[in-house]
């Protein structure tokens, strides 16, 4: 089956999978930090505002895109993390549990 997004919804992934490859071209220390500071921030937007707000989206997609511009640069070595954002990335880390449960049920055997 298919799965068909609308445009707004393509540019945020575009813009996801842009912050990710940003995370890829930092220093291997620096990028967990990185990555979570993504993660966190995606996602923590994604929950405060409704899908059909258009508005919002399409400013926030322009602000994000600022953001990585700057972060993009090679003389950013290193982000900040907030200890909530510390914690948020310790209770949601990874892949969901459901996923991973659900991977690993179709590769186990049993005897």
């Amino acid at each position: 089956m298919s799965l068909r997004r609308s445009g707004l919804q393509r540019e945020v992934l575009s813009l996801y999978r842009r912050a990710l490859r940003m995370v890829n071209s930092k220093p291997p220390a620096a990028q967990p930090k990185f990555r979570l500071f993504v993660r966190y921030s995606f996602k923590t937007q994604a929950v405060a505002v409704s899908p059909r707000d258009v508005a919002t989206i399409e400013h926030l997609l322009r602000r994000g895109r600022r953001q990585i511009e700057m972060y993009e640069d090679p003389k950013v070595r290193d982000c900040w993390v907030s200890s909530d954002m510390v914690q948020w990335g310790e209770k949601n880390g990874g892949r969901r549990e459901g996923a991973r449960d659900a991977a690993s049920a179709g590769t186990s055997s049993t005897s």
